[in-house]
């Protein structure tokens, strides 16, 4: 029996843009949510431009923009006008869900606050994602992805003594971000099931990504320590970073001291088991330095799959450093059915990745490509009650 979608029934008006408000929503959509990416006429979303294939850029359908709008819908609105706000205002008397990441105060502007939308849809829950939030000193400042990284620490604890200050490798705070305003809105539905109210939620990348700093964070804020740059060594056990054997690179997490005394066994250096330089956890921490070149030493006796696999079968955490093309093709990812391939106008057949949590009764694949710019726009206005000719008008006159 085929599995059903958590959220059928859900509707979410989709108002953003490039990354994390479009992350946030897609999510929403592959659990099940009509999602109706409400773009402005002619240009769309401006993700639609962006991506390395540049016949694709021309057809407003760029890889950034497909990467993140499946199972969504197109409707384009002219939100300055006036009928295009009837229409908005029309579509919140029977949905769910707005998420928009203007500026703060855009939609206040456009007379399209929450307020305002609150009154006609008292259960709407009205999601708004900006760079710092929608109060606060830094509310009103333009905000990037690479903006929020060095504000919120990511970058200065990145790399090593040789390469500081170190962005990560993809856009981390949008993903974040997207990632937390998509359960902020489950947790408010989930309060409007409860009580039938709906509310406000202000997500800030900024706040966002903060806590992602973790242990790290932790370790100032509670142990008053400052952090130490330790490129891709991990600063809570050792032996745990990455080695270098007789092909290339293998990743070891030798947390526990039974994986530790394992992994000496494994190499063949049992005497390190007892050198007082390594023999506890936190005075090998202390030792990594001199530790590292014992290891590799033996390490580069063998290559990197002999290694990840003779350490793997004695339980010691341990892998190969994969290109992005070998990461996304290897057999755990296939198993797991993370990428999904749909056929799209304009491009043909891309994938894409599935809803990456995996239910017992529900369904969180992909079901229809992206849409092209304004695909659903008259399907949408005659769900509405709108004819023919008035749908006429309305493109006659850019209101959609």
């Amino acid at each position: 029996m085929e599995k059903e979608k958590s959220l059928k029934g859900v509707r979410v008006l989709d108002l953003t843009n490039v990354l994390a408000g479009p992350f946030a929503t897609l999510h929403l959509a592959l659990c099940g949510a009509e999602v109706i990416k409400i773009e402005t006429p002619g240009s769309g979303d401006l993700a639609r431009k962006l991506g390395n294939v540049p016949d694709f850029n021309k057809k407003n359908m760029g890889t950034s923009f497909l990467a993140q709008n499946c199972s969504k819908k197109s409707l384009t609105l002219n939100l300055k006008d006036d009928k295009a706000k009837e229409i908005f205002k029309k579509l919140v008397k029977n949905s769910d869900v707005v998420v928009e990441n203007f500026r703060p105060g855009v939609m206040k502007r456009l007379g399209l606050s929450y307020e305002v939308l609150s009154e006609i849809n008292p259960g709407i829950v009205y999601c708004a994602i900006s760079g710092f939030g929608q109060t606060g000193p830094d509310a009103f400042k333009p905000a990037y992805d690479q903006i929020i990284q060095g504000l919120s620490g990511v970058m200065a604890i990145n790399g090593d003594e040789t390469l500081n200050p170190l962005r990560t490798g993809f856009p981390v705070c949008d993903t974040v971000g997207g990632l937390n305003a998509a359960f902020a809105i489950m947790v408010a539905l989930f309060y409007k099931e409860k009580t039938g109210t709906g509310q406000f939620i202000d997500i800030a990348m900024l706040d966002s990504i903060m806590p992602f700093n973790g242990w790290v964070a932790a370790n100032l804020l509670i142990g008053g320590k400052q952090p130490v740059l330790m490129g891709n060594d991990n600063f809570t056990a050792a032996p745990s970073g990455t080695f270098v054997t007789k092909d290339g690179y293998l990743n070891i997490a030798a947390n526990k001291q039974e994986q530790w005394e394992d992994l000496c066994d494994v190499l063949g250096v049992p005497e390190l088991k007892e050198d007082a330089r390594f023999k506890e956890r936190d005075t090998r921490k202390g030792n990594r330095k001199a530790l590292t070149p014992l290891l590799e030493a033996k390490l580069k006796e063998n290559d990197t799959t002999y290694w990840s696999e003779a350490l793997n079968a004695k339980g010691i955490p341990s892998g190969e450093i994969l290109s992005l093309d070998d990461a996304l093709n290897q057999p755990q990812v296939k198993h797991r059915n993370a990428i999904a391939e749909v056929e799209t106008p304009e491009v043909g057949k891309i994938k894409v990745f599935n809803l990456t949590a995996k239910f017992d009764k529900t369904n969180g694949d992909v079901d229809t490509p992206p849409p092209t710019l304004s695909q659903h726009t008259d399907e949408i206005l005659s769900g509405l009650g709108y004819t023919e000719k008035e749908i006429e008008e309305f493109k006659e006159n850019k209101v959609v």
